[in-house]
């Protein structure tokens, strides 16, 4: 793969007081979708605004396709980046039927030729018998639909999105991330998108970079960043896991009220030295024992499974079941060592 965007030691502030990204540096290969994930304020939108052109950035650069579009001295127009951008609002005009919102961007080609492009686009996104609608004739799914045409219509060399799914219905976005996924990568689409929820991150991303505070805490794939957090920031942030207090005995042996247990250290952590352990709901199994003293304190429906919350000796861990457990049962405990991760 060849890079399509290079970002080095951005920063960008407001007011050119309050620092909003700092020193960041990012490489997008051709046809990968990017994901930027973090809570609100991280930075997120500050670096796809930045990438668009809309923000000036303090120091660093820019480049794409081997471009500079911004480095301080060089400064490209958002109009001449050849970037679309997708907002969370869809930003369709109202006015405008789908075959008009479509056609909008394309411009010095023959009216035969804005036609062939608008009807390919609304076949590549399924919706070429709603051409004379309005957007407030379609569902959310399908005015991101829209949307997603309109950008790719013009053929862009990068396609950034602002939370591209927040307004779609539960039951219908797992369906149209898969959707627009694959579209994507029929048509060697590049594309950045912004969003807080790690379950749109895991469907719809190639990689991950997790954001806090201005900075890119781990950049990787989802499996890199769930199974090999670099920080228990990361690692809280995908979620899904506990902590136990622990202290290093050997090269892989903690040694905890649960006893020993073998961990890989993701950090220097000296012999004897106090530290905690990782566990994910699936490193710790649970089976009714009415001679036990751990109990169940919460349970937790997931649909497909339950997850247990328990009580071992003070510390309050996710735990995971083959057999149906009710809150207060005694339950044994057993912990499977592959994974675990010590900080």
């Amino acid at each position: 793969m060849s890079c399509a965007l290079s970002i080095k030691n951005l920063t960008c502030k407001y007011d050119d007081q309050t620092t909003i990204l700092q020193e960041l540096s990012l490489q997008v290969e051709q046809g990968e979708i990017i994901c930027l994930l973090g809570a609100s304020g991280c930075g997120k939108t500050t670096l796809l605004k930045a990438v668009a052109g809309l923000l000036p950035l303090s120091s660093g650069s820019m480049t794409l396709n081997d471009v500079t579009i911004d480095d301080g001295a060089n400064w490209l127009p958002p109009e001449q980046r050849n970037i679309g951008m997708i907002f969370q609002d869809y930003a369709l005009f109202p006015h405008l039927t789908v075959e008009q919102n479509v056609a909008f961007g394309l411009r010095n080609i023959s009216q035969e030729e804005q036609q062939a492009k608008v009807t390919e686009m609304l076949e590549l996104v399924h919706l070429e018998q709603y051409r004379e609608r309005y957007p407030h004739q379609l569902s959310g799914g399908q005015q991101q639909r829209v949307a997603i045409a309109r950008s790719l219509a013009y053929k862009p060399d990068l396609l950034l999105l602002d939370e591209p799914f927040s307004n779609i219905d539960t039951q219908v976005r797992h369906e149209l991330i898969s959707e627009i996924r694959k579209i994507f990568k029929q048509q060697g689409v590049t594309a950045i998108f912004v969003t807080h929820s790690r379950e749109e991150a895991f469907a719809f991303a190639d990689k991950m970079a997790v954001m806090n505070h201005g900075v890119i805490e781990q950049y990787g794939t989802a499996s890199e960043l769930y199974y090999q957090p670099s920080s228990k920031f990361v690692a809280d942030f995908l979620g899904g896991g506990s902590y136990l207090s622990a202290k290093r005995i050997s090269e892989s042996e903690f040694d905890t009220d649960l006893g020993l247990i073998e961990a890989i250290a993701q950090q220097p952590i000296e012999l004897e030295a106090a530290c905690e352990l990782l566990l994910r709901p699936q490193h710790v199994q649970i089976s009714a024992d009415d001679e036990s003293g751990v109990r169940v304190m919460e349970q937790q429906f997931m649909g497909d499974h339950c997850r247990y919350v328990i009580d071992a000796n003070g510390h309050k861990l996710y735990a995971s079941s083959s057999e149906p457990l009710s809150i207060g049962q005694a339950v044994a405990v057993k912990v499977e060592t592959q994974g675990i991760l010590a900080f």
